[in-house]
């Protein structure tokens, strides 16, 4: 791919920043938000938009003129930015309709400003916190990141051509087709599953889809085998055997005994995470060398201008919590929570794929309420903050993978992410409430069913089950110290199985490919970012012409 020159190249000083990356990337931003708003609320999930908007950086990039890897990774940085800010309000804000503390079409300007400022503090605190979640999770760990690896790899083959662009848009058009015929026409099921087993509390399935296959097989064998672990003690042993022995009052007792099980064994990896963090420091280890890959252009602003930085976000997020009516207590507890939610995202994502950014908010927002009581509208807005930035702070490590991988510059990325997350957080809060008036409600039985949503209003007066879920929290924290992936697990057990089926699924084909053809590691991984590619892209386009048909 031809160079640009160095003007074009070099924007506010910062190398492989362009005008045109940030104009590009804040438009398909503001685009890709609002059908991300659309999805979330009428299908209860949110493909990664992170496959979609590389290809469209690349194309709309190559119709301009010369262009660079890097550059297509800035400007895909930003697209993506807005998705998961739009995520995190629809997994938690409908549960204020759900609650009946909302009504009707409940739209004012002040709570329009509310949900916009509760939007800004997210993304303020991702991009910083992730910054810093970068050199540990990206740089030292080398953690999977899936999605940013699946980038990569488009990007990258797409531009050479050849065989391997071949298999990559081969693989993406047969993804592609798959779910254009199940989403688009319901010809292909989107879930299999037997009622003769669930008659009989076996609650298994499996979910059609290209993408969790494909992630599975880029995760690779070990996390998608713990993974499964935890669903195979969910759903074939805790649930069915839990009930048939009376050790559960019903299945529902089961369900929320499994579910505790998993938040607690996720909470558990946070502390794990903090007291790890300490412990260096007490030991005064020095940092791990930065694992080796392609070199990386790392410009990094001075130590100094990144403490000032950080505290002018944080000080900005406060004001912004308080001024949507948080409270200065609730705040500050809000600033520390994210940052121990955010590290626990960090790991899920990098490990898995999967962000459940509502099950964070949950667990944060049950912390605040142990120390100072608040009210359920206030609830929901704690639980707001901290979805917006772990999903937002998910997506960035995605293309900071990404960009470690093609050697973009963070810094570029950084900003360009920064600007992309605010027009989205802008943009996030009207088509909310514009969503929600089109359908005239959001919740179980409506048009909007708002599944995560509904979730967190459950979860507001409390943990179900509170000694199950100390004793999941400690044993969590010592897995982790003892280098175990119990976040993965933590998720096995939360999660439907028909989640993990598939996802075990790409994990096995990994298992068995290593061992049969060690050598094609590289082509299995270009197939299967395709498999992950078509159905991200076919779901945001279908989101897209959907939102803008009414359909």
């Amino acid at each position: 791919m031809s160079d640009q020159s160095s003007q074009e190249r070099k924007l506010f000083g910062v190398e492989q920043l362009s005008l045109r990356s940030l104009i590009l990337g804040t438009l398909g931003s503001i685009i890709i938000t609002a059908s991300s708003m659309y999805v979330a609320l009428r299908l209860s999930a949110l493909p990664w938009p992170t496959i979609f908007v590389a290809v469209l950086s690349m194309a709309l990039l190559k119709i301009l003129g010369k262009t660079t890897l890097n550059e297509i990774n800035v400007t895909q940085t930003g697209m993506s930015a807005g998705a998961m800010v739009a995520g995190g309000l629809a997994f938690t804000l409908p549960g204020l309709w759900i609650n009946g503390i909302w009504e009707g079409q409940a739209f004012t300007q002040a709570r329009l400003w509310q949900v916009i400022c509760i939007a800004l503090a997210g993304v303020i605190l991702g991009s910083i916190l992730t910054w810093f979640l970068r050199r540990r999770f990206v740089d030292q760990e080398a953690l999977p990141f899936p999605v940013g690896k699946a980038a990569a790899d488009t990007i990258i083959v797409g531009d050479a051509g050849g065989k391997k662009s071949a298999l990559l848009f081969g693989s993406m058009t047969l993804s592609a087709l798959f779910t254009f015929l199940r989403d688009n026409f319901g010809w292909i099921p989107a879930f299999i599953s037997s009622q003769r087993l669930n008659a009989r509390n076996l609650q298994l399935g499996f979910w059609m889809s290209p993408m969790a296959v494909g992630i599975g097989y880029i995760i690779g064998t070990l996390y998608t085998g713990v993974w499964f672990l935890g669903a195979v003690l969910s759903y074939l042993v805790i649930i069915p055997l839990g009930t048939a022995f009376k050790l559960f009052s019903s299945v529902q007792a089961a369900v929320d005994f499994k579910n505790t099980l998993g938040i607690g064994l996720m909470v558990g990896t946070g502390i794990g995470i903090l007291l790890g963090y300490l412990l260096s420091l007490l030991k005064k280890k020095k940092s791990a060398p930065v694992a080796t890959g392609s070199l990386q252009n790392d410009t990094e602003v001075n130590k100094g201008t990144t403490g000032v930085w950080t505290l002018l976000g944080v000080a900005v997020a406060f004001v912004l919590s308080v001024v949507c009516g948080i409270g200065p207590i609730p705040s500050l507890l809000l600033m520390l929570g994210v940052l121990f939610a955010s590290a626990m995202a960090a790991i899920i994502s990098g490990e898995t794929g999967i962000n459940p950014m509502e099950v964070f908010g949950i667990i944060v927002l049950l912390a605040v309420r142990l120390i100072v009581p608040v009210d359920a509208a206030t609830s929901f807005f704690i639980a707001a903050a901290v979805a917006v930035s772990c999903g937002y702070s998910g997506d960035l490590l995605f293309d900071y993978k990404a960009g470690r991988i093609l050697g973009t510059n963070p810094v570029a990325q950084l900003i360009s992410q920064v600007v992309g997350g605010l027009a989205g957080a802008v943009v996030a809060a009207p088509v909310m409430f514009a969503v929600v008036r089109q359908f005239g409600g959001v919740g179980p039985g409506t048009e909007l069913p708002a599944g995560q949503a509904f979730l967190v209003s459950q979860m507001i007066s409390g943990v179900g089950e509170p000694v199950v879920f100390g004793i999941a929290a400690v044993a969590g924290a010592l897995l982790y110290l003892l280098k175990v992936p119990v976040m993965t697990l933590g998720i096995g057990i939360y999660l439907p199985f028909g989640i993990s089926a598939p996802m075990f699924l790409g994990g096995a084909l990994r298992f068995i490919t290593d061992r049969l053809r060690p050598k094609a590691a590289e082509t299995g991984n270009i197939a299967a970012s395709g498999l992950f590619g078509g159905e991200g892209i076919t779901g945001v386009g279908i989101a897209i012409v959907k939102m803008i048909t009414g359909g």
